[in-house]
């Protein structure tokens, strides 16, 4: 039986083991939104994850709802990320790059010339985006004309693009937790009536499109998606979510995508609350379409990891504040060593504190 220390390959790509530091947005972004030699040190420190998913990174600057994340749509923006991964891969880590586009979980603070954010349909989030005023209602979204979303495939497949000229091994394509593209997927936020709306197929659409653009550039082995079939996070929801995301995961499987990463459950909430949806389901569609392999998340631990990959349901486990708090975190799994305790405060924005200074275990 496979361990979660064992390693995994798919084609030619090979990773070391099958524990995935899950993107985490921690805001140390530079000016630019410019990713910053203290990111490459963070990132750096945690190379010994079987794969490094890194924070999500807008694809152009309309993408952009939290201050000093990193982008991936400027020269500047991809010569910084190009200098992480060099010192990733050479402390023999692999990387991964995950595309984000907020759309309406943005504020006009954000927004190229103050405009207002862009979504699917005009429907206000009753969220709150932290701007230089601090906490600020996100305001009505406008919708996006038919070619405007068709323009928006073109943007992925740029940042997609850069991510390669960056030196990242993946990309992952943010299809979850309330932002644009999950916004396309679910009844709550898609309203539309044209081609990207109402049927499922149909609010599928950009994903699918988005995937497609993104392949153009990167093999299908080397490409994730990420979904979240019931998180309401970002104040979103469908109602059917078990329709939706089997026939999202079959579609992503017939692509052949490298995996399929999953979150069970609330984003950083309950994993049980709502069963709407059979996790397991999803997955073995995934697989069954064509899909390499599946990933899942939220809130594992390491027994809870160790039983995924033993008894064949998952492939990759993906670990997010204990990789923050403990870059050892592989090791300390392996050799049973005590967890670092999370420093909640320092999470977003700041510099080492928080981010860089958690220790390694002195055994």
């Amino acid at each position: 039986m496979p361990t979660i220390f064992d390693p995994i390959s798919v084609d030619d790509l090979q990773l070391s083991n099958r524990m995935v530091m899950a993107p985490l947005t921690r805001s140390r972004a530079g000016e630019g939104n410019v990713p910053t030699d203290l990111m490459a040190t963070y990132y750096t420190q945690r190379a010994s994850a079987g794969l490094i998913i890194t924070e999500a990174s807008q694809v152009s600057p309309q993408g952009q709802g939290y201050i000093a994340t990193p982008g991936v749509h400027s020269a500047e923006q991809v010569a910084g990320w190009k200098k992480v991964n060099q010192s990733v891969h050479a402390a023999g880590g692999k990387t991964c790059l995950q595309l984000w586009h907020v759309g309406r979980i943005s504020h006009s603070f954000f927004q190229p010339g103050g405009a207002a954010p862009v979504a699917p349909s005009a429907i206000q989030p009753a969220m709150k985006a932290y701007t230089d005023k601090g906490f600020e209602d996100c305001p009505l979204p406008r919708a996006l004309e038919t070619a405007e979303v068709q323009a928006l495939v073109e943007t992925y497949r740029q940042a997609a693009q850069h991510a390669k000229d960056a030196g990242f091994d993946m990309v992952e394509v943010h299809a979850a937790n309330g932002y644009l593209i999950d916004q396309f997927l679910r009844d709550k936020t898609n309203q539309r009536t044209d081609t990207y709306g109402g049927s499922i197929e149909n609010r599928a659409r950009f994903l699918i499109e988005v995937v497609k653009a993104v392949l153009q550039v990167y093999p299908a082995h080397r490409v994730g998606c990420r979904i979240s079939p019931v998180s309401q996070f970002n104040d979103i929801d469908d109602s059917n979510p078990a329709a939706l995301f089997g026939y999202v995961a079959q579609q992503l499987g017939s692509l052949k995508l490298g995996y399929l990463h999953i979150i069970e459950g609330q984003t950083g909430g309950s994993r049980d609350a709502d069963q709407r949806v059979d996790f397991a389901g999803l997955r073995q569609s995934f697989k069954q379409a064509g899909g390499r392999l599946t990933m899942v998340n939220n809130g594992y631990t390491k027994e809870m990891g160790e039983s995924a990959v033993s008894t064949g349901s998952a492939d990759l486990v993906a670990y997010g504040v204990p990789f923050l708090a403990n870059p050892d975190l592989v090791a300390r799994f392996k050799h049973g060593h005590p967890l670092n305790a999370p420093d909640q405060a320092t999470f977003y924005g700041g510099g080492e504190k928080g981010y860089t200074d958690y220790p390694v275990h002195a055994g």
